[in-house]
């Protein structure tokens, strides 16, 4: 039912300009709805007063506004026939007490109560999605460090049910970014953490793999650069696999992006098969923008070394995806795709491999990208590409004409014919 009513000014949030469900009041006397103005302390990074900008001492000092809210409710109750629904009374704040007692419950082993872990998985993942500021509570409880040592615990033990693995790797995931103490965790040398998540994702369940890489993507994220220079291997073809499978790509292509920040993990997600996966995955799947813009990055930092153009030249469809991306997605991908074929013309460049370039249309596809509405370096990179083989390339019908004449009308007229041309003109005016 559409609202007929306004609400009066001093039921609405200062920062929302919605109706508050939750008034609480800083310690200022200015009354906000709780969710606006926790989202407002995460975003802006510091305590203050939206309004009088005035510096709070904490975020806990948020009084709620009981006498505000219950007018509020009867506002709502009055103009029910309205379009107004009453809000809710909001639930009391989540207590230490309750968390704690959940991380212990994690910790039952005794066969006559086999049950309270799930349960207690279930409750913290159903209290992190209630809101953001329950996730928050439980990071600074410790909720964090207690998921990474009941995997860890699952791993070793190899008993526990994939329900139970699931609820843990969301709990982690949902509070993730409200603690710095999950980044020590993943960067300790001796933390069995991303070894854990190797066997999950080793493993054939989908969800509980998804969830993993998820965690996983997150974790590589937060790596510092000794953590990045001593990934295992095997990590690597266990992220390759979940490409293969297509579980969570976008996150595995995230993750191999971060790990390629240091140059000795490209050699290691290159002899993992990754060059291969990522044309297949273009080839197969279709994904969306962002997906395919991931894959050119990622194959655009594995082509700077020559085992990834090798991996690439030796598909048999590798070079002929680069090419026909072109022009088709999006700019990022131009880019990246074009920067490919710079880097195999330049270093990779044995007959065969040049004469493929021809035949798949990638020297077409060069041409096509100096008359079009590209960027200038973009346009100069294709001619440098275009100048470096075109004795190997004078049989295409273009590269004469792009190479010898500077006149772009010129080059369209002896292409296209000045009648077409003519009309184009006219039809743009």
């Amino acid at each position: 039912m559409e609202v007929m009513v306004e609400p009066p000014k001093y039921f609405v949030c200062p920062i929302s300009l919605q109706l508050m469900k939750d008034p609480v009041t800083a310690e200022t006397g200015i009354t906000y709805d709780r969710e606006s103005i926790e989202r407002w302390f995460l975003t802006a990074n510091n305590l203050t007063c939206p309004v009088t900008k005035q510096t709070l001492r904490s975020d806990s000092d948020l009084t709620p506004n009981h006498t505000l809210r219950r007018l509020i409710q009867s506002w709502c109750t009055l103009n029910a026939t309205n379009g107004v629904d009453r809000i809710p009374t909001p639930k009391s704040p989540l207590n230490n007490t309750l968390i704690f007692k959940l991380i212990n419950d994690l910790s039952i082993v005794d066969n006559d109560d086999y049950l309270k872990p799930e349960k207690a998985l279930k409750k913290m993942e159903a209290l992190a999605n209630e809101s953001d500021r329950n996730r928050k509570c439980m990071a600074e409880a410790g909720v964090a460090k207690a998921m990474v040592l009941f995997l860890e615990r699952c791993c070793k033990q190899g008993t526990t049910s994939t329900m139970c693995l699931q609820q843990a790797l969301k709990v982690l995931h949902l509070v993730w970014n409200h603690t710095p103490e999950i980044k020590l965790l993943v960067n300790e040398e001796n933390t069995d953490f991303l070894q854990v998540l190797m066997w999950i994702l080793q493993s054939d369940h989908k969800v509980s793999r998804t969830e993993a890489m998820l965690v996983l993507k997150m974790a590589i994220q937060d790596s510092n650069r000794t953590r990045l220079e001593r990934l295992n291997p095997e990590l690597f073809k266990s992220i390759v696999k979940v490409l293969r499978d297509k579980v969570a790509v976008k996150s595995a292509l995230e993750a191999l992006i971060k790990a390629c920040t240091w140059r000795a993990n490209r050699l290691r997600i290159v002899e993992a098969g990754a060059v291969f996966e990522l044309i297949e995955t273009e080839l197969l799947t279709n994904p969306e923008k962002h997906a395919t813009e991931l894959i050119f990055n990622l194959l655009a930092q594995l082509c700077s070394i020559a085992e990834g153009r090798e991996q690439l030249s030796k598909h048999a469809g590798g070079i002929a995806m680069v090419s026909k991306s072109i022009l088709r997605v999006s700019p990022a991908t131009d880019d990246r795709a074009v920067l490919i074929l710079s880097m195999i013309a330049k270093f990779s460049a044995r007959n065969e491999v040049v004469l493929e370039m021809l035949w798949v249309g990638a020297v077409t596809k060069l041409c096509m990208v100096m008359q079009a509405e590209c960027a200038a370096y973009l346009k100069e990179k294709a001619r440098e590409i275009l100048r470096l083989h075109s004795k190997l390339w004078k049989d295409s019908p273009c590269i004469v004409l792009y190479l010898r004449t500077r006149n772009q009308r010129m080059v369209q007229i002896k292409l296209f014919g000045s009648n077409q041309v003519h009309r184009t003109a006219s039809s743009s005016t």
